[in-house]
């Protein structure tokens, strides 16, 4: 069975920079067996499978990582959404658009606006409020970043875990530059997996045109490190509005992530406090690469 799939870079606006996403628009005659095969042959952060909707929404969206499947995930949405509106999927003749997919995390409202060059900039909406998770020993994450316990942060939070969606590790690092020195302890982060919190994402606060810069590492993902991470961003600042004290409650950050790894990633995060909770919202520009036929066996 020959499947088509689309290629993308999302949370960039430069081909072969952000985040790298297999998007397969015509899944509905796959298996899940066959799928979790597609997605160890991309090799990637994740491979989104678009199927039918199943509750009246714009489609139904699968994500898979080469070893297993995930509920939500930031840049699969956004670049999933892109590519269906790069194939004429929404129809034609508008500048921005709105859709809503259903994912296993629940509903993801995507708004998708047509940029310069083919290229499209879109914003997806969390589908869960923000969850805060249990507290993580300093030794433990200091050690799965090659860091020491001094160059981490808690004025604001111990390292711990957040979701809006999926669960991520979150810790604060002191500047930029102790950010740059972080380096994957496969060992360690297997540790962090066995406490139950297989992502760390690093961050530290930033004055260089950007509010933060982040880093995620995570001892499944192929390359241990992800340049760009929609919903632990998304998580983040839905924590960063839960703990700010200023009686805001719209507050916007723009992100930096991957440039160690030379995929610089640009994303625009932001997040609302209500009575019922955080609500977070995280957006880039998706640039994209590549298009073919996948065979897979019956």
């Amino acid at each position: 069975m020959r499947v088509p799939f689309v290629t993308c870079d999302v949370f960039t606006n430069q081909r072969f920079g952000g985040n790298q996403l297999a998007v397969l628009p015509e899944a509905s005659g796959l298996t899940d067996g066959q799928m979790q095969q597609v997605a160890r042959e991309f090799n990637i952060a994740e491979t989104a499978f678009v199927l039918p909707a199943t509750t009246g929404h714009a489609r139904r969206v699968r994500l898979f990582t080469p070893t297993c499947e995930i509920p939500f995930a930031g840049h699969p949405f956004i670049g999933t959404a892109a590519m269906l509106a790069a194939g004429g999927a929404f129809g034609d003749g508008w500048d921005h658009h709105h859709v809503t997919f259903e994912a296993a995390a629940g509903l993801v409202p995507v708004t998708i606006r047509r940029r310069p060059e083919g290229r499209f900039a879109c914003e997806l909406q969390a589908p869960l409020l923000l969850s805060v998770g249990d507290a993580v020993p300093l030794e433990a994450v200091a050690q799965a970043a090659t860091l020491t316990v001094d160059d981490l942060v808690t004025t604001t939070h111990p390292p711990c875990g957040a979701s809006v969606g999926l669960e991520f590790l979150l810790a604060e690092v002191r500047d930029p530059a102790t950010l740059r020195r972080a380096r994957p302890n496969v060992q360690a982060l297997e540790h962090l997996a066995a406490l139950g919190q297989p992502y760390l994402h690093l961050y530290a606060r930033s004055s260089d045109g950007f509010d933060l810069r982040t880093r995620q590492f995570g001892a499944s993902d192929p390359l241990l490190e992800d340049p760009a991470t929609g919903s632990a961003n998304a998580a983040l600042v839905a924590m960063l509005a839960h703990h700010d004290r200023s009686g805001r409650t719209h507050i916007a950050w723009r992100i930096a992530q991957g440039v160690e790894m030379g995929r610089p990633s640009v994303l625009e995060g932001r997040a609302e406090r209500t009575h019922d909770g955080v609500r977070a919202w995280i957006g880039g520009e998706v640039v994209p690469v590549a298009e073919g036929m996948i065979e897979v066996a019956s």
